[in-house]
């Protein structure tokens, strides 16, 4: 009796794992279901509805958001101990994988993600370890491109579609923007860091908005790689009908109080006409299309 018991038993077991083996297998199927995304690194098998993404910088973040993606797991920037704030609840429940200068690949890995997002400017060194998690997809390049990474990560979650028609919406609202403030204006991006200061050019994050806009950076900063740094003895450079100012980091670590309240700061258009803004830095950190929409927004709310 007790060998027909554990017989049975036996047959019980095999059964189940039998019957979970083809449940798992059918999962599997589905799951596995893949498209080719080309990328900077070569081309990517990607899951066809990725469910568990996880995206190491702040655009990938912000992107995956808008589409309607939240991912498993994110980086931070490294002055910070949160998200970026402007992205409000949309962040909750989003496990933290470190800062983006040195994402845990461990908690990324525990994490078992279907697809990773990032760009070779902030991780093509370890490009192999992240490939072999999980399929990782990388745009070649940052700040400017905002666009095409855009649509890039939107092909890697097959939501191109959606992608288009919000960056058709918002070049749409970016021109009519820039004919009520008037075409040619000039704009500066003034952003205060610990021992730096710089003026974003056109061919930064803000550089492609205002140019979607019709507006204009200061012609010395025209042509410059994302920024021109500037000296406090330098800060005229910024002279513009606009200026917009943040601050990276803990306001105290930079020098922007004493620039702005020093005399060269006094002779700046925008600061004699009342046209100087505080714009949240989270804001220029985003370089994707939530923030690209939030910054036109506070546009609008104080140029147009």
């Amino acid at each position: 009796m007790r060998k027909h018991l554990t017989g049975i038993a036996a047959m019980l077991a095999a059964a189940l794992v039998l019957t979970a083996c083809g449940g798992s297998s059918s999962e599997d199927e589905a799951a596995v279901e893949t498209r080719e995304v080309k990328h900077a690194k070569g081309v990517a098998e990607v899951p066809v509805a990725p469910k568990r993404v996880v995206v190491l910088d702040t655009g990938e973040l912000d992107d995956a958001l808008a589409l309607g993606v939240k991912p498993v797991g994110a980086v931070r920037v490294d002055v910070a101990t949160d998200f970026l704030s402007y992205l409000g609840d949309q962040t909750e429940g989003i496990e933290e994988v470190g800062t983006i200068s040195e994402p845990n690949l461990e908690k990324i890995a525990a994490l078992d993600p279907d697809l990773i997002l990032s760009s070779t400017v902030r991780h093509e060194a370890i490009y192999d370890q992240l490939n072999a998690i999980a399929p990782t997809v990388l745009a070649p390049d940052l700040g400017d491109t905002w666009k095409d990474n855009f649509l890039l990560y939107a092909d890697a979650l097959n939501k191109t579609d959606e992608a288009k028609k919000m960056l058709a919406d918002f070049e749409s609202d970016a021109a009519a923007l820039g004919e009520t403030v008037g075409s040619g204006k000039t704009l500066s991006i003034v952003r205060f860091l610990p021992d730096q200061i710089r003026l974003y050019s056109d061919k930064s994050f803000s550089g492609v908005i205002l140019d979607d806009m019709g507006l204009t950076v200061p012609e010395q900063a025209v042509g410059e790689d994302t920024f021109l740094e500037l000296s406090p003895e330098q800060v005229t450079s910024a002279d513009a009908d606009y200026v917009y100012v943040s601050a990276y980091g803990p306001e105290g670590d930079t020098d922007k109080a004493e620039v702005l309240g020093g005399p060269l700061w006094q002779r700046i258009s925008a600061v004699e006409s009342g046209e100087v803004h505080d714009i949240n830095d989270d804001l220029l950190s985003g370089i994707g299309i939530q923030a690209a929409q939030q910054i036109l927004a506070q546009f609008e709310k104080e140029l147009g």
